[in-house]
Order: C-alpha cells, then structure tokens, then sequence
C-alpha cells in the first residue's frame, strides 16, 4: 500500500474551531451503537445505496470529535471507519488517533506488529473491503493527529489523555503519551500495563477528554473526562457535549469483547 502521510506534517491546534462539539468514546468497530448514539445527539446518517453509513451531519453545525481507537475488537471496523472518514472528509468530524489505529495502520503499512487485542478481527475484516477502501482506510489512519487543541484552547481531546505541559506539542513525548498514557512498568493481576493517573495531578485550566482506560461510569477528575466506557465489552458508548457539558451514553447491542477484569456494564 501507498506509505501515507505522517501526523507529525498535520495541524493539531485548531483553536480557531469554537464548536459546539460532541466527543464521542472509544468506538471500537461498533458500528451499530455509533449509528444509535449520534441519533442520540441529533445527527442526520447519509448512507450509500447499499444502506450502509457513509456520513452524518447536525442541523445546529455540531461538530463530533472522536476521541480515537475506532478499530478492533468489535464487529464492524470497516463500517465504522467508513462512517467516520465521511464525515472527517464533509467536515462534520474530527478524529485523534489511538493506539489501536495507530497498530493497524502499522500492520497495514505491513509492519512486523503483534496480531493480538483484537486487530485478527480487524484485518479479518479488511480484507472482505476492496483495495480501494483499504487503501484509503490505510491513509486516513496514518493521516490521524495525535491530540487537537480546540475553541481557544479550552478544549484538549487525546485518546490517552494530556498533561498541560504537552498541549500543543509536536515532540515524540507528547505522541506517545497521548495514544499510551504513561505505563509505570508494572502490570495489574491480569497482565496489563498499570499507568500513571496523570488526571489526579491535572491541574490545567483546559478541559481534556480522552478515552483508552475503559471505566464503569463518567466521572469528572480535576477538569478532565474519560467516556471510554467500554461499549464493546457489554457497557456503553458515551459522548460529551460540549460547551453544555453534558453526557449522554447509548448500552452496547450485546457484549462484543471479553477481556479479563472488565466487568460488562448494563444501563
């Protein structure tokens, strides 16, 4: 496949974009909950002539930023992407990377990456698309900026979340933290990284949304908001609206992923 372009030669500060936005969680290929969520919040889906989504767009020009980690483990990666590249392209959208479209965009540029956490589903998946979906697939993944700052400032969305002293900020730092957090080099009882709280010490006058560490229910913590609350593991997918800053969360269809520790989350 075509190399694509790096995030590095992309805007990230875009606080000439004042909103209203909806920042929606961590979607992980599902599709159907994303299509009931931003019915949820007013949005009007365009779909192709097959039916599938293709597209969405608000009466009051709202805006969706989506937090990232839009592929793997759920059942439709290839029509979650296909809804969000629309509306990135028609402009009703933007999107951070996460670590799981970060992977498989690796795996696509045909990287020797670790088939595990759920990217078999998505190349599975992919490879029942055409080249030309996968090519632009490939590029739109690889075209992902790693954090946006948005109305003035106010606004930070990174997948993993952001300390202050990184908004903005084009260093590899900065990268890594907003797609991984900051691992503390030990894992839990299940084998998974334990990180950094970063938001307990966050003390920035901006808020920051960011998903990545599925959580039980949507907490405020010193100004910044997690809304990954783990829809493809049987709990919701939530989104923020923003400036009301007000929730809203939609259940998941039924529980796509397991994984050890996650407890599925019913409404």
């Amino acid at each position: 496949m075509t190399q694509p372009r790096r995030t590095d030669l992309l805007p990230r500060d875009r606080r000439d974009l004042t909103g209203p936005f909806d920042v929606i969680g961590d979607v992980h290929g599902c599709r159907a909950e994303l299509e009931t969520l931003l019915g949820e919040l007013g949005y009007v889906l365009d779909r192709d002539d097959r039916g599938r989504p293709i597209g969405a767009a608000h009466p009051g020009d709202r805006t969706v930023v989506f937090v990232g980690d839009l592929v793997d483990r759920g059942p439709d990666t290839p029509g979650v992407l296909r809804l969000v590249m629309g509306m990135v392209a028609a402009r009703t959208a933007l999107c951070v990377t996460g670590n799981h479209d970060h992977k498989l965009m690796r795996a696509l540029d045909g990287r020797n990456v670790r088939i595990a956490h759920g990217l078999e589903q998505s190349l599975s998946q992919l490879a029942g698309e055409d080249l030309v979906f996968r090519t632009a697939a490939h590029t739109f993944l690889g075209d992902l900026p790693s954090h946006y700052l948005l109305d003035g400032g106010k606004l930070v969305v990174a997948h993993a979340g952001l300390p202050e002293s990184l908004h903005g900020s084009t260093s590899g730092r900065a990268r890594s933290f907003a797609l991984y957090g900051a691992p503390t080099g030990e894992l839990d009882e299940h084998g998974y990284p334990i990180r950094y709280d970063w938001a307990q010490d966050y003390r920035g006058s901006a808020t920051v949304v960011y998903g990545h560490t599925p959580v039980h229910a949507l907490n405020w913590v010193n100004n910044t908001l997690c809304l990954d609350t783990g829809a493809v593991f049987g709990g919701t997918l939530s989104a923020l609206r923003y400036p009301e800053m007000t929730t809203i969360s939609v259940p998941a269809e039924q529980v796509w992923s397991e994984r050890a520790g996650i407890t599925p989350v019913r409404d």
